[in-house]
């Protein structure tokens, strides 16, 4: 039916049906399958508007040839028709509603990987145009419900939703999911554009506005919403804990911060994430690969897609737990911070702060114990009753040996032996493998007789995870120890590496459920990678040294990469290692300080464009502590990067830098060194004459020449460096110089030119995961769409920077909604807005001589329409001087225009200063 009518037989075979009238009466008969279609309908269906002239002779005639094709007594006369009886799933049209049907139901309960394949399985039913309008309606609704599968797994098809939205202009809802697909890719720029489009055709064709769906994945993509850390998808059915998953999720109803407790192999990991599936905002924060409570704010920060500052910010990193209150102020979300026992005291820090700050925050911990907070709901996880853990250890062991006959009792007792613990559970299943049923029992019950000392359950799983163990090769055996020492799990080349075994004692390990491997990485549960690592013993260090070894090669390669067109490839491979390397340079903290220089130095770049500048910050003061002012040989650009991340040792940096004949590795360390204001001996024989340095350089003369008001130079530098940047593919690098040229557009009076450079920008950036940045750009967006008399888009902007920002974002949003109030006339609202604005204002190398400047004009305008003449030139000599000690005389021109009472246009200000202070500079 889904495409040409046509029918097979019981063998699959094709079955001829007849030309276009057999075909008619089937179709007509089957899309109705199981309800009586009336004799006049079936003649209009097979004869349309010339029937014969005995049209029920004629019909009954073309009935017994369809019968005939048809099993006995599936065709039947009816006293208003006939009815076709055989199951609806034999006709393809009533299966494509049924498994449709299923998958959005599925897509509902939060089951995204369920949901895509009813769905998928759905339209791969289809072979050609639909019979009806009906199901063609209902077609692109399962198309639209498996691309927000796709969108919920991480994996749209840019190229399939332009298609779509190409043959279906009219479908919001694709509209909007091709708007989310492309700012989820970065494509910020892209996705407005489509909105824009969407919004012309809807007014054109219909007079109408974007529906409510619509217009709030516009918002979104304005906002710059983070790619938050979705809750894991599982590789395994989920059974039982009915009744722990409401309890669950009705202590969430009436507590802010509900903790599952319980020993480990219990579940909580599960329950919590099957708890939280319907939850529309929520974010996982693993926190097993954690090492110590001071890393539990940066851990969050990154699983919220969060930044510590901006790529164009400078200076100290700023502090974590500050950075994820401004983040977090004003949403409604839900955070499940998974495995928080080894770091409880440093959650329960985090947890009581944020709380207390945000004030639509709720917390989901899993844990061995409370955290210890006021207002903490606990969720005791009891072991699963018998009926789930027998449908549990004959669900796994169906899976390891299909077929295979299961003795109830049999199960019984062996679920009964590990306390009901679905770990445990788990890993007996995996014994059948090699097992009989009764032996794994037998083996079970003699295990149950060990050491009394530790805690019940946790003794049963510790002696299943042993037997497990036992049960090993010992090269499976070295494989497991080694393994242990991964972060986060391993990738394949990385796990053959660093544990010295081929990949088939790793297959064997996967086989053996001791190891599971999702999208090509290799993990342990934390129960099974603590007891392996108990039993690395004296191979510890030679195996921690292999695995840092193997890191810093990795982070040594990506460094040069990450200014290049490689740069998202490289990003992507370090992101997915972080935990790796955070720990790798732990165990060099400790034990090996020149690779741990060198380790540090190279994921500066790494974290800097991530925005994670304050992840290793404890680690780098920690090693600068102990090395002091020594410089270590060979290695005097790792010490300086490290001196200027941790502020300490400054002195030492000048003498690194004029050592005779240096060329720098790390480029960047100029700019890192400037952003302390000591780069007074910087010189073009440090750089070398690769194209990201010459880029580099180019810049640099873009911003001294605009610091002195030239613009066509600095216009000129600029284009150069675009140039030099696109050539090498860094994309930091490209956005920051598309910014400087619409800075440069907008002071010239050419706001049109400065908003295709900021959508150009705000697009690249996007790509880098900078929402920071992206929303400080929107902002500069707004001041052009206010340039060019669109006040309701650029407030619409500034509303919505505002409702969630860093300190620079919400000045500059601040700032711009108190000008649209100067503008309107409300000089009350307005001097509010911008005095908000100055206490939010934080101070930066880059954008400090920008935005305080800026707000102090606005003060100072509106002092002057209020006929407070002494404070407005108060405000604006402020507002002068900030430039001029900022180096900054195309702002400093703007407060010298003020001083003038309207005198000077801003050309002749800027001529003024430049005459009066370019030759002092």
């Amino acid at each position: 039916m889904l495409g040409a009518v046509e029918l097979w037989g019981p063998d699959g075979s094709p079955v001829s049906v007849g030309g276009q009238r057999p075909r008619a009466l089937l179709a007509a008969l089957a899309l109705s399958v199981g309800r009586p279609v009336p004799t006049e309908q079936l003649v209009d269906a097979v004869y349309g508007e010339e029937p014969p002239g005995n049209a029920q002779h004629a019909l009954q005639s073309q009935v017994s040839r369809i019968r005939a094709l048809l099993p006995t007594g599936s065709l039947a006369k009816h006293p208003v028709g006939y009815v076709l009886t055989i199951d609806p799933d034999e006709v393809d049209a009533h299966r494509f509603e049924r498994l449709a049907a299923e998958g959005r139901q599925l897509l509902a309960l939060g089951d995204h990987g369920g949901a895509r394949k009813a769905l998928t399985e759905a339209l791969e039913l289809w072979r050609g145009p639909a019979p009806t309008v009906r199901l063609d309606d209902l077609r692109l609704a399962a198309i639209e419900d498996r691309v927000e599968t796709d969108l919920a797994l991480g994996r749209p098809d840019v190229a399939e939703l332009r298609q779509l939205t190409k043959e279906n202009p009219y479908r919001e809802r694709l509209r909007g999911q091709l708007m989310r697909a492309l700012a989820a890719d970065g494509r910020q720029a892209e996705a407005l554009a489509s909105f824009d489009d969407a919004r012309r055709t809807l007014a054109d064709e219909f007079g109408a506005d974007p529906s409510a769906e619509l217009a709030d994945a516009h918002l979104a993509v304005l906002r710059g919403a983070n790619p938050m850390r979705p809750v894991p998808a599982q590789l395994t059915s989920f059974v039982g804990r009915d009744n722990e998953i409401r309890h669950v999720k009705d202590a969430l109803q009436t507590s802010r911060l509900v903790t599952i407790i319980g020993p480990g192999g219990a579940g909580k990991t599960r329950l919590a994430v099957e708890s939280a599936r319907r939850v529309s905002e929520v974010c996982f924060v693993e926190l097993a690969v954690v090492g110590d409570g001071e890393r539990v704010p940066q851990a969050v920060i990154g699983a919220l897609g969060l930044r510590d500052a901006g790529l164009f910010a400078g200076g100290e990193a700023p502090d974590p737990v500050a950075r994820l209150v401004s983040g977090l102020t004003d949403r409604r979300i839900l955070l499940l911070l998974d495995n928080c026992e080894h770091v409880v005291d440093g959650v329960a820090r985090l947890a009581r702060h944020l709380l207390g700050a945000c004030a639509g925050l709720r917390i989901l911990a899993t844990s061995r114990e409370a955290l210890g907070v006021t207002g903490e709901s606990l969720c005791p996880l009891p072991p699963l009753p018998a009926p789930d853990t027998i449908r549990l250890f004959e669900e796994r062991a169906k899976a390891v040996r299909p077929g295979y006959h299961l003795d109830a009792d049999t199960v019984g007792r062996i679920c009964a032996a590990v306390d009901g613990l679905p770990l445990g559970i788990e890993l007996a299943a995996a014994r059948l493998r090699s097992f009989e049923l009764d032996e794994v029992e037998s083996r079970l019950r003699q295990l149950s007789h060990g050491d009394r000392t530790a805690e019940p359950r946790h003794q049963t799983l510790r002696a299943v995870v042993a037997w497990s163990w036992d049960l090993l090769a010992e090269d499976e055996r070295a494989m497991a120890a080694r393994l242990s020492v991964f972060a986060g799990g391993a990738r394949l080349s990385a796990a053959e590496e660093v544990c010295g075994l081929p990949a088939d004692v790793l297959a064997g390990l996967v086989d053996k459920s001791l190891v599971e491997v999702s999208a090509g990485r290799y993990r342990m549960l934390e129960t099974v990678r603590a007891f392996c690592a108990e039993q690395l013993g004296d191979d510890t260090e030679r195996v921690r040294r292999r695995h840092a070894e193997y890191f810093l090669r990795l982070a040594e390669d990506a460094e040069p990469r990450l200014r290049t067109g490689e740069q998202l490839a490289w990003m992507a491979r370090l992101t997915a290692e972080h935990a790796n390397l955070m720990s790798a340079l732990r165990w060099a903290v400790d034990s090996d300080r020149a690779s741990a220089l060198r380790l540090a130095a190279n994921t500066t770049w790494y974290l800097y464009l991530r925005g994670l500048r304050s992840e290793g910050m404890p680690l780098v003061v920690e090693l600068m502590s102990v090395l002091g002012k020594e410089v270590p040989a060979g290695l005097g650009e790792e010490y300086a990067i490290c001196a200027i991340s941790a502020n300490m040792h400054l002195d030492r940096i000048e003498d690194v830098m004029r050592e005779p004949g240096r060329k720098l590795r790390f480029p960047y360390l100029v700019m890192l060194w400037a952003a302390i204001g000591t780069a007074e001996v910087i010189t073009m024989e440090l750089f070398d004459d690769d194209p990201w340095s010459l880029a580099f350089i180019q810049t640099a003369e873009g911003l001294r020449t605009l610091s002195f008001g030239d613009l066509a130079a600095s216009r000129a530098a600029f284009g150069q460096a675009l140039t030099s940047f696109r050539e090498v593919g860094d994309r930091w690098g490209i956005a920051n110089v598309l910014d400087q040229l619409a800075g440069i557009e907008t002071l010239e009076g050419n706001p049109a030119a400065a908003l295709t450079l900021l959508d150009e920008a705000i697009d690249v950036i996007g790509q880098l995961g900078d929402a920071e940045d992206a929303a400080e750009l929107r902002c500069r967006r707004a001041d052009n769409l206010l340039r060019v008399g669109d006040v309701a888009g650029a407030r619409a902007i500034y509303a919505q920077v505002a409702e969630r920002g860093t300190p620079p974002t919400l000045a500059a949003a601040h700032r711009g909604l108190g000008e649209i109030a100067r503008l309107a006339g409300d000089l009350a609202a307005a001097r509010e807005l911008h005095e908000r604005a100055l206490t939010e204002y934080e101070p930066g190398p880059v954008i400090a001589a920008e935005i305080r400047p800026r707000i102090l004009c606005g003060l100072g305008l509106i002092a002057a329409a209020q006929g407070d003449a002494e404070l407005a030139r108060e405000r604006f000599e402020q507002a002068r001087e900030e430039a001029l000690t900022r180096y900054n005389l195309p702002a400093a021109a703007f407060a010298e225009q003020g001083l003038s009472d309207g005198e000077l246009t801003w050309e002749q200000a800027l001529h003024r200063l430049r005459e009066r202070f370019v030759s002092n500079w």
